[in-house]
């Protein structure tokens, strides 16, 4: 529990120097960083979107030698099993000939998991990591096994390529926090790029915290205060995702076929506290709720065919949404 403000000031402290640690492997993406650690310090899972080549992985990785996390790697493939993931029940025989029963755990059974393009492994698959991302456990032979804490989900999925994939059903991108999109580096950033990687000597990222001050700091993050008016339209804009609402803009009711759900408003907050202890702030201001709005709504309104073809995304409407409120502050 938050006590005084300085232990706020030391929190946004150390969020600042893991950001400047990370800064020393990746180039550029920071946003993408930042939406990164939210996710963290909220204790949520992430999907990162972005065609292959990015640095997708090497930033996950980055994050985990920074927060001194046991990092594991699941490349989704259409002939993964869910066994593969989760761990499968295995028979010994001791000296005497008697079988003894003995769990073998999975890749899942790490602190931050990579599941690298998810969308190629089947739905079946799939559904392997929802009990792991909502519950925190893992059930194989009848028996649940706690995973390790804290733990993180951060999957990615190619945009552009379709051939072989299968889209993530609307059940379990709701699991994910944040889904962050990461674009093309400009080009002094490529350049840095190709000078940091094409060095002899190769930069190795610190740890900036351990674990259990991670832990602390979720913790922190929750005590943040929300006030009624703020928490208020954070409900409204909510609200306003759904085509069916009084006051949703014209081109939510037109384009949108279904609204965000209750997970939507639950990240919304969570990830707004996240943001206000990053400015060493006691409560959540209009600014944090409009900062996390388009990543963590993008993945949980459901366009209609029409939206589609005409190319409006998301992100489209959650602005319109966005005016449409502050219009009338």
């Amino acid at each position: 529990m938050i006590e005084t403000k300085a232990q706020v000031d030391e929190a946004a402290e150390q969020i600042a120097a893991l950001k400047a640690e990370i800064g020393k492997i990746i180039v550029g993406q920071q946003m993408v960083v930042e939406q990164l650690l939210w996710c963290l310090l909220a204790g949520g899972h992430a999907l990162l979107e972005g065609i292959p080549g990015l640095g997708k992985t090497m930033l996950v990785r980055t994050v985990a030698d920074t927060v001194d996390l046991q990092f594991s790697r699941i490349q989704f493939t259409p002939d993964l099993m869910p066994s593969d993931i989760t761990g499968t029940t295995l028979i010994d025989f001791g000296a005497q000939g008697a079988a003894a029963q003995r769990f073998q755990p999975g890749p899942i059974f790490g602190n931050l998991v990579l599941a690298d393009e998810i969308n190629r492994a089947t739905p079946k698959t799939q559904s392997a990591l929802l009990e792991a991302m909502q519950e925190g456990t893992v059930t194989a032979g009848g028996t649940t096994h706690l995973l390790p804490k804290p733990f993180f989900v951060l999957a990615t999925q190619n945009p552009i390529e379709q051939e072989g994939t299968y889209p993530l059903p609307e059940a379990q991108l709701d699991r994910f926090l944040l889904k962050i999109g990461v674009d093309y580096p400009t080009r002094e950033q490529l350049k840095e790029i190709v000078l940091r990687t094409t060095s002899p000597r190769q930069e190795r990222a610190t740890v900036v915290l351990n674990g259990e001050r991670l832990q602390q700091l979720q913790q922190y993050a929750k005590h943040i205060l929300v006030a009624d008016d703020v928490l208020d339209l954070a409900v409204q804009l909510v609200m306003m995702t759904h085509p069916a609402e009084a006051d949703a803009p014209e081109e939510v009711k037109r384009y949108a076929r279904f609204g965000a759900g209750p997970r939507a408003l639950q990240a919304i907050i969570a990830v707004s506290k996240v943001r206000a202890l990053c400015g060493g702030k006691l409560h959540v201001a209009w600014s944090d709720i409009r900062a996390v709005a388009l990543p963590a709504l993008r993945h949980r309104i459901v366009l209609g065919y029409e939206a589609q073809a005409m190319g409006i995304t998301t992100d489209r409407l959650t602005e319109l949404i966005l005016a449409s409120l502050e219009s009338k502050r």
